[in-house]
């Protein structure tokens, strides 16, 4: 096997095209449609994101504003509602811009397309800017209602 050494022959310019075929334009289509792709395989993915892509994220329904007088609302709960699609995009909630964590006093309630946030025990301070976010993929849309406690005259 010593008889052909086969790096020395090829003229040092030649070299990188060979040990790199230039894609074609149809290759570089392809791997542009398919990030990640090491050829011809898809990348590893639960088969239904790729459904998803036709599917153009929304709120069906989005939220509404809250309107408590401070004197009935204390102790009572106030309940954000969303419809989403489609239902596999993923919700998360935020009160001022800041994320809010599911507690004690924040449930979050995700039934299929159907989402809900139930602030539980309102006081004045639950009073705000409450925010939906929907995500799915790398897209992203909110929702925004207000959480008004009216204090008493």
């Amino acid at each position: 096997s010593e008889a052909k050494p086969p790096k020395e022959e090829t003229p040092k310019g030649i070299s990188p095209v060979k040990a790199k075929k230039t894609p074609s334009p149809a290759d570089a289509e392809r791997r542009k449609l398919r990030p990640g792709s090491g050829g011809e395989k898809p990348p590893e993915e639960p088969p239904f994101t790729y459904q998803l892509k036709a599917v153009p994220l929304k709120f069906v329904k989005e939220m509404k504003d809250i309107v408590l007088k401070e004197a009935e609302s204390v102790g009572s709960s106030a309940i954000f509602e969303v419809l989403i699609s489609p239902s596999t995009a993923i919700t998360s909630w935020m009160k001022d811009g800041s994320n809010i964590r599911e507690s004690p006093k924040h449930r979050f309630i995700a039934d299929g397309k159907d989402r809900k946030l139930h602030i539980i025990d309102v006081q004045l301070s639950d009073a705000g800017e409450y925010t939906c976010v929907l995500r799915l993929g790398n897209k992203e849309k909110t929702s925004t209602a207000k959480l008004i406690v009216e204090g008493n005259p």
